[in-house]
């Protein structure tokens, strides 16, 4: 075995059955040439080697597994599956030494600085324009020029507050860029949760490579985000954009919300007033002075931009015209995308900033130019061909296309030249990859971050790596299944990690409590509400099958009749109709099928699938109020249903075992969210939409179970039943000690305050949640909700179960029946005051569940 740590070595070697060979005419990272591995590579894998390939392979699933508990995912475009794309962090960094980083570093600055002026110049005077530095086809014909925001870009020291690039090494060892992002760059929260999970699995390798740390990024960028605010406000409110849950990267959005304490916002959250942004709370509106934004600058404003979006705020450009609040990045950035731009970069360098490019970019010809497009034309076989819009056409590699092909591609470019550019094809260096328990060689592409700084930029010292899915394949992305890797820039000592909040002793820190949206109480509210629906489900399929069971093995007449009954209060009670009504003598004596579908079938409302799916998707909207403990029983309750019921063919007898498993992750988010979250707002709104359909499922268990003219044999079956739906078994035995009775059950069902899942329970601590909220014009009148609830409290309060249950007939009077009846629309009713005191301006598209009787059907 070759050890790396003598620095000499042969291209193939060996570190146990890890397997290393470059590829041919490319360039390594990890190798000065054929026979020697570079310094500093060779000092972390003898540190690799010391460990062992099985423990490296420990560590990587440890990586996974901490990736997987946090969180962290990435969705895929046009994926079908209902689950996130997990992301995949490879446990061997990209290392770049400290003698080349400060190349890199200054070659960004530049980059940054130059671009920052481009864009001025063209939202400004286009002085660019005139003097005939940029043609005018090249960016009037590009979609990311907004018209509308000229001269909507304020004069200050830096507009383009984060910038990130895509670099590249090629063959002859040169740091190349391949293109710039700078409307809404993404990737830098990945980057510091892959820092998180390394520093836990290597903790030693870290150390002793001595590591630059990412903190005084992370504290810059949160000041850059303070000194754009206008008006120099001190303390300005700052909010994260995003498109929502279904964006490839809302993880990162709801990441960073929590990271730096900023409220994540959609679109529709904000309003324009009197020319200023106002989020939408339930305090009332709130003033934002800035938005980060993570939403397309076309998609921002509906009123002047893209009209049709939904993901913007009509009147937002109008705001920022009038310097009322600031927009990272400005609106109309995205034209710094445009790929044609690349060929006139060095020109522009030099006009503006009298330098040479110290990151070049990638060969680039525009096909507007006459010279440049037939030089294309003619070697249309060797460039790779692209849109200068992202939208319009995908990126073709011309050495991929038929004769045919290219013929098509060169009547494309010459109908429409200035639409297109071409650039070199470079292949990328290949960096050490931990790929089926050995190393081998992956291209790969690093995407580096920087944000303004007063007059200059301060650049990561770290970044996004990410390498290919396959040996020898080009394609480098993540929605490509690409793998990412920490990015380690080196130093000669040791650096101390610092944090992103400074204070002094002096210094008191204020208490600042950011407000909860409309459209986040409204999701809180539902995942309540859902949560309840899925206990609710569980403990009735629960019950069924331990009747099934049961009536199977002891063929017992009585049996079999309390599973018809259960079979149909479980339809009625989760509203999955037709179900067991209306059906075949043949369907009671064998409704395993039925019993499936009402946990596998994800179309119709009311199954355990899918109230698990509506109970992610109101969570997953928000992500950024969760904790990661929180989460990970969120990701529990959907993944391991889906994974091991949905997307498996079991059997009725394995059905129990998942159920269990299911109503451990319910009782341990429960738990979670009542210990280790603040009773403000979010809390108070998530645990009413609880107490609220508990309610509701109550009254509904009641009345679905207790049916009337019942022997007393059948009675007690259906009482222990109820008992046991409701999680009360134990309560009624430790209470009464007593047979089973039909008016103490409902003593302790509906009127017993100290019972957590009694009716009064829930009334009260609904009552107590509402008039904990916040609410505008709060006077000393109670509201209709506060109202109705009170009269519901009382109501049950004052029932007389003595008068109300008739011993000689079995079930429930007629008279309680209709009361219950009443209750439910009470409750409804109070369901729709809290929207419209406090969603009304999110939809709430929600139905609300309603019990039906064998008369009504």
């Amino acid at each position: 075995m070759t050890n790396i740590a003598s620095g000499n070595s042969p291209s193939d070697f060996d570190i146990g059955k890890q397997y290393y060979a470059t590829q041919l005419g490319s360039y390594d990272e990890m190798y000065a040439d054929e026979e020697k591995a570079r310094p500093h590579w060779a000092k972390f894998f003898a540190s690799i080697e010391r460990m062992g390939v099985e423990e490296l392979e420990r560590r990587r699933h440890e990586t996974q597994r901490l990736l997987r508990e946090n969180g962290v995912t990435y969705n895929v475009y046009g994926n079908d599956q209902r689950l996130t794309k997990p992301w995949r962090l490879d446990p061997i960094p990209l290392l770049i030494s400290s003698e080349e980083w400060p190349i890199i570093e200054s070659g960004l600055q530049q980059r940054a600085g130059l671009l920052d002026l481009i864009l001025k110049d063209l939202y400004g005077g286009q002085t660019l324009i005139k003097k005939g530095l940029l043609p005018i086809e090249l960016v009037f014909s590009h979609e990311g020029f907004l018209y509308p925001c000229v001269g909507a870009i304020k004069n200050q020291q830096r507009q383009l507050t984060i910038y990130s690039a895509n670099l590249a090494r090629g063959p002859d060892g040169r740091m190349w860029v391949i293109d710039d992002r700078t409307q809404a760059p993404s990737g830098f929260g990945y980057v510091l949760e892959n820092r998180t999970v390394m520093t836990r699995v290597l903790p030693d390798i870290f150390r002793d490579t001595q590591v630059q740390r990412l903190s005084g990024f992370f504290k810059a960028f949160r000041q850059s985000l303070n000194e754009i605010a206008p008006h120099n406000k001190e303390n300005p409110r700052v909010v994260i954009l995003t498109p929502g849950p279904l964006n490839e990267t809302y993880f990162e959005h709801a990441y960073l919300s929590s990271y730096f304490g900023y409220t994540l916002v959609q679109g529709s959250d904000l309003m324009v007033r009197d020319g200023r942004v106002w989020l939408k709370s339930l305090e009332g509106l709130q003033p934002i002075d800035v938005i980060l934004r993570r939403v397309d600058d076309s998609f921002c404003d509906p009123l002047e931009l893209l009209v049709n979006s939904k993901l913007g705020v009509a009147g937002l450009l109008e705001a920022v015209r009038r310097s009322q609040v600031a927009v990272a990045n400005p609106l109309g950035s995205s034209i710094l995308e445009n790929p044609g731009l690349l060929a006139f970069l060095p020109r522009l360098a030099r006009y503006f900033l009298n330098e040479d490019l110290i990151l070049p970019s990638v060969a680039t010809w525009w096909c507007g130019q006459r010279h440049e497009r037939e030089f294309v034309l003619q070697n249309l076989q060797h460039m790779v061909v692209k849109p200068i819009s992202h939208s319009h056409n995908r990126i073709v590699f011309g050495a991929h296309l038929s004769t045919s092909e290219l013929d098509e591609l060169r009547a494309q470019i010459k109908a429409k030249p200035y639409c297109f550019v071409a650039q070199e094809q470079v292949s990328f260096s290949t960096v050490p990859a931990f790929v089926d328990q050995h190393v081998e060689p992956r291209n790969a592409v690093l995407r580096n971050f920087v944000v303004a700084n007063g007059s200059d930029y301060i650049v990561m010292p770290g970044g996004l790596t990410r390498v290919a899915r396959q040996k020898d394949d080009f394609t480098v992305s993540n929605q490509a299944g690409g793998i990412s890797k920490d990015t380690w820039i080196l130093t000669e000592k040791p650096e101390k990690s610092t944090a992103i909040w400074t204070a002094t002793q002096r210094n008191y820190a204020v208490d600042v409590v950011e407000p909860l949206t409309s459209r986040a109480a409204d999701n809180l509210f539902w995942v309540g509400r859902h949560l309840e629906r899925l206990d609710v489900g569980v403990r009735l399929l629960q019950a069924v099958l331990t009747k099934l069971d049961e009536t199977e093995e002891f063929k017992d007449e009585v049996d079999a009749e309390c599973l018809v009954l259960l079979l149909r209060a479980t339809t009625q009670v989760t509203g999955t109709f037709p179900g067991f009504f209306g059906v075949s003598e043949q369907l009671y004596k064998k409704p395993q099928a039925e019993l499936l579908a009402l946990a596998k079938n994800t179309r119709q409302l009311g199954t355990i699938a899918s109230n698990i799916h509506s109970f992610y998707q109101a969570a997953s909207s928000v992500r950024d109020l969760w904790s990661q403990d929180i989460w990970r029983y969120i990701d529990n309750i959907q993944r391991r249903w889906y994974l091991k019921v949905l997307n498996k063919r079991i059997n009725i007898t394995q059905l129990p075992k998942n159920l269990d498993d299911l109503m451990t992750n319910i009782v341990a988010f429960t738990g979670l969210t009542a210990e280790n979250m603040r009773h403000e707002s979010g809390w108070l709104m998530l645990d009413s939409g609880r107490r609220l359909e508990r309610s509701l499922s109550l009254i509904a268990l009641i009345r679905a179970m207790l049916s009337p003219n019942l022997t007393d044999v059948l009675q007690q079956q259906m009482l222990e039943a109820l008992l046991i739906c409701t999680d009360s078994l134990g309560i009624y035995q430790r209470r009464y000690r007593a047979v089973i009775q039909l008016p103490r059950i409902l003593e302790l069902l509906l009127q017993d305050a100290n019972h957590p899942r009694s009716l009064v329970y829930q009334l009260q601590q609904l009552s107590e949640h509402i008039g904990a909220l916040p609410r505008e014009n709060r006077n000393s009148q109670m509201s209709a909700e506060e109202r109705l609830l009170l009269k519901a409290y009382t109501d049950v309060r004052l029932l007389d179960m003595g008068m109300l249950v008739n011993p000689e007939n079995i079930g429930l009077t007629g008279e309680l029946e209709q009361f219950l009846a009443n209750l439910a629309l009470s409750l409804k009713q109070i369901s729709e005051l809290i929207a419209q005191a406090y969603f009304s301006h999110s939809q709430v598209p929600q139905p609300i569940k309603t019990v039906y009787t064998e008369d009504e059907l």
